[in-house]
C-alpha cells in the first residue's frame, strides 16, 4: 500500500518542479520566434529596411552568446530559481516596452535586454532539472526540449491572431503578459524549486570568506569549461544550430532547386518540425532505457544527415520530399535528450549552471553563422549546397560524440 501511494506522490513532486521549468522554456522559444511572423508589420510601422530590422535579432543573439556563460556561473553561485525568475521577468518587461514605446532605437535596445533575459533559461533550467532522479532524467530533459519546440510552434498563429485585432504592438504586449503569467508558478513553487547545491556553495564561500578561495573556484570553473569534453559539447551545439538553420531557407531552397510549390514546401517544413517534436519525446523514452547515449546520438545524427542530403538529390517528388523531411526532423529530435545526458555526464554536480550555460551559447553562435552561410549559397544559385552543407554539419557532429563522450555516458 505504501508503495502504491508513494508513486503518485513522487510523480506529483516531480511535476511541481518540471512543469514551471517547462513553462519557462516554452516562453523562451515563444520570444525567440516572435519577430518572424510580425516582421512585415514592424518594418512597415518604422519604415526601416530588412537589414535594419535584422539588427534586433543580431542584438539578441550577440548578448545571449556573450553573457550566457557568466550567467551560468551566477546560477551555480546564487541559485537557479532566482536567476530563472529574473530571466523571465526581463524578457516580459523588454517586450512590453518594445510594444509600448514608439522608437526604433528602443525596439533594438529591448531585443538586447531580451537577449540578456534569454541567458537565464538553459543554465537555470538544466541546473534545476538535473536534480531529477537518474532513472527519470532523460525523459524529463525530453519534456523540457519538447516544451520549447511547442512554444516556437504556437507563436506564429497566436501572435498573428492578436495582431489582427490589436496590431503588432498589441501582440508584443500580449506576449509580455504571457511571460508574467508564467512567473506565477515560478514564484509559488519556491520550496519545490529550491536550489540546495547553490545554497551549500554560497555558505561554503561565506565560511571561507577569502578572495583566494573565490579565485581558485573561478580558475577551476574556467579550466572545466576549456576541457576537451566541454569544448566538444560546445561544438556539438554550434554544429546542430548551423544544421538547423536550413529550416529558415527550406521553402526557398526547394523552390529554387525543384520548383516546389509553396504549399508543398511549407508542408514539408511543418512535417519536419512536427516529427522533430515527436522524435524528442521518443528520444526521452529511449534515454531512460539505455546508458549508451553517445551511440544513440551518433546514429541519430548519421540518419538525419543522410536524410537531409537525400532531399538535395531526390526531393523533387512530393511523397519522397515529405518522407525525407519527416525523417530528418525525427532523427534530430531523437538525439536531443541523449545530447543533454552527454553534457550532464561530463559535468560535476556543482557546475551544471556554468557548463550548460557555456555549451548552450553554441545555439546563439550557430544562429549568427547559419543565415549568412545559407544566404550566400542562395545568392550564388546553388540551392542543393544548402542540403549538403547541413548534412555535413550533422556528420561532423558525430565526431564530437565519438571522440568526446564514448565511455563517459555511464555516469
Amino acid at each position: 500500500m505504501t508503495q502504491a501511494v508513494s508513486v503518485p506522490v513522487r510523480h506529483f513532486s516531480e511535476l511541481r518542479v518540471v512543469a514551471p521549468i517547462c513553462a519557462a522554456h516554452f516562453i523562451s522559444h515563444y520570444y525567440m520566434i516572435m519577430l518572424a511572423p510580425l516582421f512585415a508589420f514592424v518594418r512597415a510601422d518604422y519604415g526601416v529596411s530588412y537589414t535594419d530590422l535584422a539588427l534586433a535579432l543580431t542584438a539578441f543573439n550577440v548578448v545571449s552568446a556573450a553573457l550566457q556563460t557568466p550567467v551560468g556561473f551566477l546560477v551555480d553561485r546564487i541559485g537557479a530559481r532566482v536567476v530563472l525568475i529574473a530571466g523571465v521577468a526581463l524578457g516580459a518587461a523588454a517586450f512590453a516596452v518594445a510594444g509600448l514605446v514608439h522608437s526604433f532605437v528602443v525596439f533594438i535596445a529591448m531585443y538586447a535586454v531580451a537577449g540578456l533575459g534569454n541567458t537565464a533559461y538553459h543554465p537555470a533550467d538544466y541546473s534545476l532539472l538535473s536534480r531529477t532522479p537518474p532513472g527519470r532524467i532523460g525523459q524529463v530533459f525530453s519534456f523540457h526540449t519538447f516544451s520549447g519546440i511547442i512554444g516556437g510552434a504556437v507563436a506564429p498563429v497566436t501572435l498573428l491572431t492578436i495582431q489582427s485585432h490589436f496590431g503588432w504592438r498589441g501582440a508584443y504586449i500580449g506576449a509580455a503578459l504571457l511571460g508574467l503569467a508564467i512567473l506565477v508558478p515560478l514564484l509559488i513553487q519556491r520550496s519545490a524549486l529550491g536550489d540546495q547545491t547553490a545554497e551549500k556553495r554560497r555558505l561554503a564561500s561565506l565560511a571561507n570568506n577569502t578572495g583566494g578561495a573565490q579565485t581558485q573556484t573561478s580558475e577551476a570553473g574556467l579550466k572545466l569549461l576549456l576541457s576537451a569534453p566541454i569544448l566538444l559539447n560546445l561544438f556539438y551545439f554550434i554544429l546542430t544550430s548551423v544544421m538547423g538553420g536550413l529550416n529558415s531557407f527550406l521553402v526557398v531552397a526547394l523552390a529554387a532547386l525543384y520548383g516546389t510549390p509553396g504549399t508543398l514546401a511549407n508542408g514539408a517544413l511543418t512535417a519536419l518540425l512536427l516529427m522533430n517534436a515527436l522524435g524528442v519525446l521518443i528520444g526521452g523514452a529511449l534515454a531512460v532505457r539505455t546508458t549508451r547515449h553517445a551511440t544513440v546520438a551518433a546514429l541519430g545524427l548519421a540518419c538525419s544527415g543522410v536524410a537531409t542530403a537525400l532531399v538535395g538529390f531526390f526531393g523533387g517528388h512530393a511523397f519522397t520530399l515529405m518522407i525525407l523531411a519527416s525523417l530528418s526532423g525525427f532523427f534530430v529530435g531523437m538525439t536531443s535528450p541523449s545530447r543533454d545526458m552527454l553534457v550532464r555526464a561530463v559535468t560535476p554536480p556543482d557546475a551544471y549552471g556554468r557548463v550548460f550555460g557555456f555549451v548552450s551559447s553554441g545555439f546563439n553562435i550557430g544562429a549568427m553563422i547559419a543565415p549568412t552561410v545559407y544566404g550566400m549559397m542562395m545568392d550564388h544559385g546553388v540551392p542543393r549546397a544548402l542540403f549538403l552543407f547541413s548534412a555535413a554539419c550533422s556528420i561532423l557532429c558525430i565526431g564530437t560524440v565519438v571522440f568526446g563522450f564514448s565511455g563517459r555516458e555511464q555516469r
